[in-house]
């Protein structure tokens, strides 16, 4: 019955939300169409903006998966991984996730499809994915979009934010899915 309920509600809240904004527009006597099409016109200029930050983050992302070195470094930070029980087979989507978030996806399909969907590298693979955000991606685009170009700060809370997601993913793996192993 909960499980009807969640489905009628997530196939209606687009169309209701969708609903609503016409009608408040309607309300408040906004020209709804001509303010759509003035966003979306200022859409395409952003998205005409970010364009080359967009390709060299994708381009950098290539070259790197490509040459091997995210599994390079993977395999030469074994040892330290297994001191800190970090599972070495999540470091490359450790290291892939801050830059792309289709390259880390593949890398989560790849660990599923390995190791399982219940198996605890699948389980930790599917919670660093959610707990984790493309961090120069999205300083590329949204930065990008609107003109700022010292992102100093920027990079280190973002990635700082990524370590402590994918450490807390780990912990609470752990606890959660091997318990007393933490």
């Amino acid at each position: 019955m909960i499980a009807d309920f969640m489905g009628t509600v997530s196939v209606w809240t687009i169309p209701f939300l969708f609903a609503v904004v016409l009608l408040y527009g309607a309300f408040r006597k906004v020209k709804v169409y001509e303010s759509f099409v003035e966003g979306a016109k200022g859409g395409v200029q952003t998205a005409v903006r970010i364009i080359p930050y967009l390709v060299a983050m994708l381009v950098a992302v290539g070259m790197l998966r490509a040459a091997g070195a995210i599994d390079m470094m993977a395999t030469a930070l074994a040892p330290l991984l297994n001191w800190l029980r970090f599972p070495s087979e999540i470091l490359p989507l450790a290291i892939m996730r801050p830059l792309s978030g289709s390259g880390s996806l593949g890398l989560v399909t790849e660990l599923v499809t390995v190791h399982g969907p219940d198996s605890f590298i699948g389980r930790l693979a599917a919670t660093v994915y959610g707990s984790t955000e493309t961090t120069f991606y999205v300083l590329a685009v949204y930065f990008g979009a609107v003109g700022i170009r010292k992102t100093r700060y920027a990079v280190a809370a973002g990635l700082t934010a990524d370590v402590v997601g994918i450490a807390t993913a780990v912990i609470v793996c752990r606890f959660a899915f091997q318990s007393g192993n933490l």
